[in-house]
């Protein structure tokens, strides 16, 4: 080896110790000081939670039935509030008292062409004691189902979502004065009654198929994770899209004392009866319906002829219900903050179940509380947050995200004032990060993701997202994996957990967030979620529940210090900007089909059919699709990605001059009220309580999203002057939107704020 090759190594040696010895970059609102002191408290943090004291929580919370009113659950309430005590929070139970129906009576039988009584019950586990506290326990009911007595045809009407229905209409087939059954999944179950009783249903059943849950994914429980024939999904059919709570009062807290509606005219409640059955219930009826066979798309796992009827098959369905008042309980819990104590970063998990509720929600709620127990232990270290954190377990969520939303409506002035971001859970589970939220938090979603060791892997959480996110995206997602974005996306909000109320109605920074994806399971809201089911088939070690734990605890942490709120605007515009791009699609799209359609009426061509006796309908003409003012929208883009890019410049500089002179509670101020600024002051066409501009549950698809929804559901009803309305609209909180981010920037420029 030659002198000079010695150098050369001895040379890179440097280098290479150089880099090594290279201090980390400042986090994203800190300055390198703080970054330094915020890096040791987290990573002291992340080396707190513990497995088996999470798998020890769960077994506790899960022990009894936990649904709203039950014993157990009030315990449980006061438990978790005495526990944060202990840990050193301020801790309290907040009490509502709310609309919560349970069932009376409840018949379902088949009277023609035989007579077959359904079992509507759930049979109890020698390997699974849980299941067998009967006198504790919900019957199977879906919460908020209007009640009746009826005896009809039955229809069978595959998912029940609007398209099916199109479908039934093409081929001549009413359900008018039927019946229906649906089976779960395609949409949000409360859709399906709603649909129905649009179309002119008298009832509803829901059933699981054992092709979407049970013995066709695979071993059934106790021999596997999957839905056993008389496992039953209960779950609320409150109509949510139109407000979530107590359907006796939208818009204000259920406190003893409110005002509340008359329940004729409460518009949340169903105005038919609706009952979820097993597959071992709805499988005699199916098979003993006549008309035409199913498509192929509709077909489900039993070993029968799917038909859609109306035939042979008659049901009859009684339901009556007790609407008590009942009393719920949230547990609020507070650090307060030692600089800026009137702002509050949030993280929420809900604590009622149907049953015993291990998976749905206690999987979450344990790992939040550890994260508290964490944050305590940090306490008596010395350490002080510059925000006032507050931790919340909802009461209630399951039958209509009743106690966030109560809450929430309760203290709406309070924390359009003060909370700057919400983080929640909602069950935890094996797999790799599902986010989704406010989209100027991804950069902080992805920085903490990078930092978080995954379970399973050597890598990080990141990677292991990463991996699932090429494995499973479409084409644009691999390619922005595998690096040609920086960041990879976060999802948008649509509703199905207690986050709701937060972003879509207050306008308050919001993430959602879990484990998932890798493991299997039909239990979902039935008797067998249980504290057994999830040791054997879920997170069996609790690593993931200590992951959970990390990423979100790391992420409250960082917001609750940050000099200044970690919010990157340029990936709100991104997405924004995207969005438009799907609704100019979707537009050219309708008015491709209108075209079509309006062609073959002019010429009587009408769609083949491959059943000669069932003719398809011919269609109706529709006039043409104006073309739409999307320039409104995109002038207010690039005037947010203007001020996006001042924003950032203006950041760089204040950071690097350790931000001096800079008015950070003005600056926080602004940056806290990013999703209010995109809030629509009269909210969303036939359903004010969503006023968000940019996200909300879809009006016929319940826990899906809808971006941009005002605008979207117009074009999906061919509705076009609400269309244009609609995205004045959008354009008007977007330019709302960049003029708060220009004044943040002129902020941290140490100008005056521009008008």
């Amino acid at each position: 080896m030659t002198r000079k090759s010695n150098l050369l190594i001895v040379a890179g040696c440097v280098v290479s110790i150089a880099a090594i010895q290279q201090p980390d970059p400042p986090l994203r609102g800190f300055t390198a000081e703080s970054s330094r002191i915020q890096r040791d408290w987290e990573t002291r943090f992340r080396a707190m939670p513990d497995p088996a004291r999470i798998r020890e929580m769960l077994r506790l919370l899960s022990a009894r039935p936990i649904h709203l009113g039950s014993p157990y659950q009030k315990a449980n309430a006061e438990r978790l509030r005495d526990s944060l005590r202990a840990w050193g929070w301020q801790a309290e139970l907040e009490e509502y008292s709310v609309l919560f129906p349970t069932p009376k009576e409840r018949v379902l039988e088949m009277v023609a062409p035989t007579r077959f009584v359904a079992r509507i019950d759930e049979p109890t586990l020698r390997e699974d004691v849980s299941t067998a506290q009967k006198s504790e326990q919900l019957p199977t009911y879906n919460s908020y189902s209007g009640e009746g007595d009826v005896t009809a045809p039955l229809v069978y009407v595959n998912y029940g979502t609007p398209a099916d229905y199109d479908e039934l209409e093409k081929r001549g087939i009413s359900v008018r004065g039927a019946i229906v059954i649906a089976r779960y999944g395609g949409s949000w179950r409360g859709i399906k009654p709603k649909v129905a009783y649009e179309r002119g249903a008298v009832g509803c059943l829901i059933y699981s198929d054992p092709k979407d849950d049970g013995f066709a994914q695979g071993e059934v429980y106790p021999a596997g994770p999957w839905r056993p024939k008389d496992g039953v999904q209960r779950g609320s059919v409150m109509d949510m899209p139109v407000h979530p709570g107590d359907p006796l009062t939208p818009n204000i807290g259920s406190t003893k004392d409110a005002k509340r509606l008359d329940m004729k005219d409460a518009a949340t409640i169903m105005k038919i009866p609706v009952m979820p059955i097993s597959y071992a219930d709805a499988q005699p009826m199916l098979a003993a319906m006549t008309g035409p066979v199913a498509p192929e798309a509709w077909r489900g796992g039993l070993p029968i002829t799917y038909r859609i009827g109306p035939g042979a098959a008659r049901v009859r369905l009684k339901l009556a219900f007790n609407w008590n008042q009942t009393p719920l309980y949230n547990v609020i819990a507070k650090i307060p903050g030692s600089t800026w104590p009137d702002e509050w970063v949030m993280r929420g998990n809900h604590m009622d179940g149907w049953v015993n509720g291990a998976a749905d929600p206690l999987s979450g709620l344990v790992a939040e509380l550890e994260e508290a127990r964490a944050l305590g232990a940090l306490l008596k270290q010395g350490w002080r947050p510059k925000r006032t954190i507050v931790y919340m377990a909802w009461d209630g969520e399951e039958h209509g995200l009743i106690g966030s939303t109560e809450w929430a409506e309760h203290h709406a002035s309070e924390l359009q004032a003060k909370a700057v971001m919400y983080v929640n859970t909602d069950g935890n589970g094996r797999g790799y990060l599902n986010a989704e939220g406010s989209h100027y938090l991804e950069n902080l979603v992805n920085a903490v993701a990078r930092e978080i060791p995954d379970p399973q892997t050597r890598g990080t959480v990141w990677k292991r997202w990463q991996a699932a996110v090429i494995a499973r995206g479409d084409a644009r997602a691999k390619t922005e994996a595998r690096g040609a974005r920086a960041d990879l996306r976060i999802g948008a909000l649509g509703s199905g957990s207690d986050y709701t109320p937060f972003i879509q109605h207050l306008g308050i920074p919001t993430l959602n967030m879990g484990f998932g994806g890798e493991g299997g399971g039909g239990v979902y809201h039935s008797i067998y979620d249980t504290f057994e089911w999830y040791t054997r088939y879920a997170d069996t070690s609790f690593v993931y529940g200590r992951a959970l734990a990390q990423t979100v605890g790391t992420i409250i942490m960082r917001v609750a210090s940050a000099e200044v709120l970690p919010f990157q605007f340029d990936q709100l515009v991104e997405t924004a900007r995207g969005y438009a791009g799907e609704l100019k699609a979707l537009r050219d799209g309708e008015a491709a089909k209108i075209a079509e359609v309006n062609r073959m009426h002019d010429e009587g061509v009408y769609a083949a059919t491959t059943d000669p006796l069932n003719p398809l309908q011919p269609p109706k003409r529709e006039a043409l699709a104006p073309v739409l003012e999307f320039s409104m929208v995109d002038n207010a883009l690039d005037s947010l990605q203007r001020a996006s890019q001042r924003y950032e410049r203006a950041k760089a500089a204040a950071v690097a001059q350790n931000l001096a002179n800079v008015a950070l509670n003005a600056l926080n101020g602004l940056l806290s009220k990013a999703d209010q600024e995109m809030l629509l002051a009269d909210g969303l066409p036939k359903r004010p309580w969503f006023k968000h501009s940019l996200y909300a549950p879809g009006l016929y698809t319940g826990y899906g999203v809808k971006t941009m929804p005002g605008v979207r559901e117009a074009i999906d009803n061919h509705d076009w002057q609400t269309a244009n309305v609609q995205l004045g609209k959008v354009a008007g909180a977007l330019e709302k939107e960049a003029m708060m981010v220009s004044r943040a920037a002129a902020l941290l420029e140490r100008r005056s704020i521009v008008p």
